[in-house]
């Protein structure tokens, strides 16, 4: 007998006397897929009646029999799941997200389903990876991607919760843009349209009325909204959020003593902005009201996530903020040393953790607070040094200490700063030591990691590396991390029906010692049938283009899309063309009028983002080590496509060939963008006429392949049916493409063919404008 055949032996299910949502979602879906299921009952009663299923998920804090909870008694997170010949036993969750994600495994897992009852009938358990794994900066359901076309925010849920995710991300704005005031001439405000801040949901009696009640509400009730979808899949819900933010003047008005630290970036914003003061009594008692005004209304949120010092957010006197330290009259006096002001500064951050945590604490005893760590550098060790138990930290390394980090790019040794990236696939043995040491203080460290939604490649989707991301999944693992965060989240099936990078994760999650390549096959024959021989190949390919990728700075992830460059013209002087005619990238770039980024792709802001000499390697190592394997994997998908043309196969191998040929059209956009600093700066400071004539060369060459480029682009979006990069469905914003995305090509070859001869030039004198 197999599994499959006992389940069918199944006919009465019993859940807890006071079951949970997600404990009868998964007795629904059971009902539907389980045709011999006569009853349904409600019982903290334990029988071994044949045919008799027990469903629980044995969270520590509800009163249920021991019995259920001695599974987990040691600390375990997983399932414990017996079934009999007759149908009867148990699956019993250590928490509610495992039970909807191993239940659903059991339901459609066909390796499990045709395994031998033997392996099932005396009771197995099965420990998951991580204890918790959660989006960060979920791009499609809360952050700058959530008007994204196709996307279905309940399947996106019920997918997280399927793949073994446990918590997720619920602050969503409710509407494409922030309610802040505009400034002429500035980008600032849009900053605000991500990781919504508290006073975004509600309110406290010193800011009452600064922000319209209507749109508190609608915010509000959409927050209420996902958190409700997610008890029904077992997932828990928690808030991402920039704070202290700074909040409107007319807030100073009424309070003018109460002012903070200034966070608006010196180059970017045409207006001053401040946070509260959280050290003065009253500030903190704002803060203490917005946390328990939101646990009021939503008391099962777990978690806050809290980023700071950037996207007007920062606290008082801390090294990083961007105009450097400063802040109200509270915290530090005058002539202070610059240890002096660390330490004030350190000790006032784990303050406010603490406000949080103990205000939240009133109404749910188990919520959290985690800090991003990178941004405080200078008063890293103070941070670390006052935490305690509830607060935790969030990092892509251990070793972590601002910004630096000491992992290099693994095919190219002299590429650093990948920490967190797809590229980042190995721990240095110090990790495991630096993690025991917050864990013998009871504080977790939150593991941030990325495999491919946002931060990497943005804005493709579906990008094939399972082996990869395989690696990178089994060196957290091993190292020992409990706690993740994948930042830039999920992919639903909606926008990529045919993912692996998912199906891997979720293998991974819910049994670390799965074999890669028995994933991979397994799910190749789901979706490929015969055929799953040459998908494999395929994902193979696609593997190792991505394994060859060299990053490009900001470009390779959200830069790529907030500074325009699939649709603006990359010709030598990027002003040679009239203001009029280029209003139409630079209107959407986040970007004020005297960047230099407007001139000079290697620059962005008082940032040099690229230099002469990495933008010239950077091209030969994508004409070398990328585009070769890029077009082989593409000419192969071609020929399949073509071979199984009558196939159902031919389906996934048109998603995955018009997937590539995107993946290839932002590699040539990449290359061009490197090549463009090579060459306009090669061209600037060479002192012969033979040596500006090779750069010219060298330019008129990208400036052949971007063309042709952007008209591949142009004819994949007009005919592909594959949704292969993120575009809005309510119109086109600085973080996402619109529908009208190829008229915007339409543009970008027209001026490229119209200006492409003109003399590299750039203004050096950008940034002085007014």
């Amino acid at each position: 007998m197999i599994l499959k055949e006992a389940l069918q032996q199944t006919q009465r299910l019993v859940l807890p006397a006071v079951p949970l949502e997600v404990e009868q979602t998964c007795h629904r879906e059971m009902l539907q897929k389980m045709a011999g299921i006569r009853s349904v009952d409600f019982s903290n009663e334990i029988s071994t009646k044949k045919g008799t299923l027990y469903l629980v998920a044995a969270d520590p804090e509800r009163k249920l029999p021991a019995k259920w909870k001695q599974y987990f008694a040691d600390g375990k997170a997983g399932c414990y799941i017996q079934i009999r010949p007759d149908g009867g036993g148990e699956i019993i969750a250590s928490h509610p997200a495992f039970l909807y994600a191993f239940v659903t495994k059991m339901l459609e897992d066909e390796p499990w389903l045709s395994s031998p009852i033997e392996h099932f009938e005396n009771g197995r358990m099965f420990e998951t990876a991580f204890k918790w794994h959660r989006p960060l900066f979920d791009y499609l359901l809360t952050q700058s991607w959530r008007t994204a076309r196709r996307f279905d925010p309940e399947s996106h849920i019920r997918e997280m919760a399927r793949a073994g995710y446990t918590h997720f991300e619920v602050n969503s704005l409710a509407q494409p843009v922030p309610f802040e005031d505009p400034v002429p001439g500035e980008y600032y405000s849009q900053f605000y349209t991500y990781c919504a801040a508290l006073d975004q949901f509600v309110d406290s009696e010193l800011n009452r009325g600064i922000y319209p009640l209507e749109y508190l509400t609608a915010n509000l009730n959409l927050l209420k909204r996902y958190a409700a979808l997610g008890k029904k899949y077992g997932l828990q819900p928690g808030i991402l959020c920039f704070e202290p933010r700074s909040v409107p003047e007319a807030f100073f008005q009424r309070y003018p003593t109460l002012r903070g630290a200034r966070v608006d970036h010196p180059f970017r914003s045409r207006r001053p902005r401040y946070t509260i003061t959280t050290a003065h009594p009253l500030g903190r008692e704002h803060y203490r009201q917005l946390m328990q005004n939101l646990l009021r209304e939503v008391p099962e949120l777990a978690y806050m996530s809290i980023w700071s010092n950037d996207s007007g957010a920062g606290f008082e006197y801390t090294c990083s903020l961007y105009v450097g330290r400063n802040g109200g009259p509270y915290l530090i006096r005058e002539w202070r040393s610059h240890e002096h002001i660390a330490e004030a500064a350190g000790k006032n951050v784990v303050r406010f953790l603490k406000l949080l945590r103990d205000a939240a604490a009133e109404i749910n005893p188990e919520f959290r607070v985690s800090l991003r760590l990178e941004p405080f550098k200078e008063e890293h060790d103070i941070i670390v040094a006052e935490l305690e138990p509830g607060l935790d930290v969030e990092v892509p390394s251990m070793l972590v200490r601002g910004y630096e980090l000491p992992y290099h790019h693994d095919k190219y040794k002299d590429v650093g700063n990948i920490a967190g990236s797809i590229f980042h696939i190995r721990f240095d043995e110090k990790e495991q030591t630096q993690l025991q040491h917050f864990q013998q203080r009871n504080i977790r460290p939150h593991l941030i990691y990325s495999h491919g939604n946002g931060y990497n490649l943005e804005p493709l989707l579906g990008i094939p590396f399972p082996w990869l991301l395989w690696k990178k999944l089994n060196a957290l693992y091993k190292t020992g991390f409990e706690f993740v965060a994948n930042l830039g989240g999920f992919t639903p099936s909606s926008l990529a029906p045919y993912h692996i990078n998912q199906e891997v994760f979720r293998e991974f999650q819910l049994n670390p010692e799965v074999d890669v390549d028995e994933v991979v096959e397994a799910k190749a024959g789901d979706w490929a049938d015969n055929h799953r021989g040459e998908l494999v190949e395929l994902w193979r390919l696609s593997n190792e283009v991505i394994e060859w990728m060299p990053p490009l700075p900001l470009y390779s992830h959200f830069g790529f899309v907030w500074l325009r460059t699939w649709v603006r013209p990359i010709i030598p002087d990027l002003h040679a063309i009239p203001e009029k005619e280029r209003r139409y990238y630079e209107a959407f770039m986040v970007s004020s009028a005297n960047n230099p980024n407007l001139v000079d792709l290697g620059r962005d802001v008082l940032f040099e983002l690229i230099s002469m000499e990495y933008g010239e390697h950077y091209v030969e190592r994508v004409d070398r080590n990328v585009l070769p394997r890029l077009e082989k994997a593409i000419e192969r998908a071609d020929e399949l496509v073509d071979e199984l043309k009558r196939y159902r196969a031919a389906r996934v191998f048109t998603d995955l060939r018009d997937r590539l040929r995107a993946l290839k059209c932002w590699t040539v956009t990449q290359r061009s963008t490197a090549a463009w600093v090579a060459g306009v700066y090669g061209y600037l400071k060479s002192e012969s006429q033979k040596e500006r004539q090779r750069w010219r060369e060298y330019l008129d060459h990208m400036i052949d392949m971007e063309i042709q480029n952007a008209r591949e682009l142009l004819a994949l979006w007009r005919t592909s049916t594959t949704q292969f990069m993120v575009v809005s469905k309510s119109g086109e914003t600085s973080f996402i493409y619109g529908e009208n995305f190829g008229e915007l090509l339409e543009r970008k070859i027209e001026l490229m063919e119209k200006y492409r001869h003109v003399e590299p030039r750039i203004d050096q004198e950008i940034m002085w404008k007014i």
